[in-house]
Order: structure tokens, then C-alpha cells, then sequence
């Protein structure tokens, strides 16, 4: 689930199921599924917006789908998070390329007509996929809600909202 916070994402969109581990875990990051106690502040700020505005999931799924542009963890020997920014270019774009296409795909078979990426990365990456693939659909960005962007922990709610209000999608989402 894109932005796994784990409370929001098991009781508002009511996500259940069991997670299996992986055949090799690195031992500093266990998986844990559900049943993970640590929070996700970027999870926590996109879902709890949704959720202070729609109803219900279904509200916000009625016009919208979430799609993480690289759904792939990759954790250094001492147990950090690595981004697809710390990988050797050649892997890199090897990688950036099977997202992009994933991306591509996604759009097509959902008939899309706005792409909305959440953080520069992904407006600009879906910008380049759609355009490279001759996918004609509207692409946009909004800020990402991660706490390392100090502009994010100054009110990343009402910053999303005068977005989508801009960005004319609000009403899509709002009850």
C-alpha cells in the first residue's frame, strides 16, 4: 500500500490479510505487516487528509488510485533505507525504466486523465514515462508529506487541499 501507515491503512481502508516474510529479511527490519507498531508520518499526512475529507474510502476510490512508482524496499547492509537515488546509475535506470513502464501500463488499463505526483520525483518521472510513451494525460504535482520537507511540517493539509482545489480535482474527493 503507497504511504503504508499502518492504523490508517488497516482501519480507515480496512486492508486486511496476512503478510508473508520474505526468504531473506534483513534482521534489523523485520516485517512485521499489520502488525507493524512504527508510524509513517508521510502515510499518516496523505491518508489522515483523505480521510478528514471523504466519507469513506469508497468516496476517495470512486475517482482515485494510488500508485507507488517504484514499490520496491532496498536496505543497505547496516539496515538504512536506500532510494532508488542511491544505486548505481546503471541499475538505476535499468529499475527507473520497469517503474516507468509499470506506470505507463497502470494508466492505460485505468484510462486515466490526471496524474497527480505526489513530490517532484514522481510529477516528474511520470511527466517524462507518459510523454516518452506517447500516453496523452495531464500530469501534475503536489508537495510529498514527507517531515524531511520543512514546507510539509508547516501545515502539509491545508498546502494539499489549495493544490487540489487549484489543480481543480478537489471536488473528486471531497463529500
Amino acid at each position: 500500500v503507497p504511504f503504508g501507515e499502518v492504523q490508517l491503512v488497516r482501519d480507515w481502508l480496512q486492508v486486511r490479510g496476512q503478510v508473508s516474510r520474505p526468504a531473506r529479511e534483513h534482521p534489523k527490519r523485520p516485517i512485521r505487516g499489520l502488525e507493524c507498531p512504527q508510524t509513517e508520518v508521510s502515510g499518516a499526512r496523505f491518508w489522515g487528509f483523505f480521510r478528514s475529507v471523504c466519507a469513506s474510502p469508497e468516496v476517495f476510490f470512486r475517482h482515485c488510485f494510488v500508485h507507488n512508482h517504484c514499490p520496491l524496499l532496498f536496505i543497505s547492509q547496516s539496515g538504512r533505507n536506500l532510494t532508488p537515488a542511491d544505486l548505481p546509475a546503471a541499475q538505476r535506470e535499468r529499475l527507473m525504466q520497469v517503474c516507468d513502464d509499470a506506470l505507463c501500463e497502470a494508466v492505460k488499463l485505468l484510462g486515466v486523465a490526471v496524474v497527480i505526483g505526489v513530490g517532484r520525483f514522481a510529477e516528474q518521472r511520470a511527466r517524462k514515462a507518459l510523454s516518452a510513451a506517447g500516453i496523452p494525460v495531464r500530469v501534475e504535482g503536489v508537495m510529498h508529506p514527507s517531515p524531511r520537507n520543512p514546507q510539509a511540517n508547516k501545515g502539509w493539509d491545508a498546502i494539499i487541499r489549495a493544490r487540489l482545489e487549484e489543480l481543480g480535482v478537489m471536488s473528486l474527493v471531497a463529500d
